[in-house]
């Protein structure tokens, strides 16, 4: 059977490859290669043209990948499309979008170090292994809770809301109202910052006293706040912004 990530036999030597496509022996396709070398030796042009299976009408899959990796300037970049915008690209449309976006998907939770329910939470180290992979590429701010127990094991973790945090946004009554429901002892507040920076800005630490105030009250500690980024993480529990003692 052909290798649909290159053009039959008929094809070659057509303008259905492009003329900026190189000719290759079949042993050189893709599928081929894959099986003779295994997965770590193909580049990315002939993974991702495995991803996308076929081409379109004027080019063969290879070539589709290589100008999308092209029109991207990296994988990174790649990555970072939605499904949306991944179908918007000429010649990928519904289905391919789809693939791809699931490649990558499990791309980023292969990459992370998951956190487990019943698993203790002792650092914020821990969280950002968790969800640095996760966030990577999302274009807006999203916010999670940890919901852990009187020895700070998760019980869950929930998406309270996606877009800039402001106090509006993220209310006591929206970040508790699980918590309460479960029973948690404590809370662990994460969010990240698209920007590359994890700096709090001054709605960040509104937002964290807010909630604390809030835990006090309701006897469910907020633990910590971490911001996650492509530059690291910052912790309000580290800097000494909440109890010290919180995660020991």
């Amino acid at each position: 059977m052909d290798d649909p990530t290159c053009p039959s036999v008929r094809d070659v030597g057509t303008d259905r490859r492009g003329d900026d496509c190189p000719r290759r022996a079949r042993s050189e396709w893709p599928r081929e290669r894959m099986h003779r070398d295994g997965p770590r030796g193909l580049g990315e042009v002939d993974l991702l043209a495995l991803v996308l299976r076929t081409g379109d009408r004027s080019r063969d899959a290879w070539t589709l990948a290589r100008q999308l990796l092209a029109r991207c300037g990296s994988l990174a970049a790649l990555a970072e499309l939605s499904p949306g915008a991944l179908e918007a690209v000429p010649g990928v449309g519904p289905a391919k979008s789809a693939s791809l976006a699931a490649a990558l998907e499990l791309g980023r939770r292969l990459a992370s170090v998951p956190l487990v329910r019943g698993q203790a939470i002792h650092s914020p180290d821990e969280v950002q292994r968790h969800f640095a992979p996760r966030f990577r590429g999302r274009p807006k701010e999203s916010f999670h809770v940890l919901l852990l127990d009187a020895r700070h094991r998760l019980m869950s973790i929930d998406e309270v809301s996606v877009g800039t945090l402001t106090a509006s946004l993220v209310h006591p009554r929206e970040v508790f109202r699980e918590a309460i429901r479960q029973a948690a002892a404590a809370l662990l507040l994460v969010h990240h910052h698209p920007s590359g920076d994890p700096s709090p800005s001054p709605e960040d630490r509104s937002v964290t006293d807010r909630l604390s105030a809030a835990g006090r009250l309701l006897g469910i500690a907020v633990v910590d706040h971490v911001i996650v980024a492509e530059g690291g993480f910052y912790s309000f529990q580290q800097a000494g912004c909440l109890d010290a003692s919180a995660l020991s």
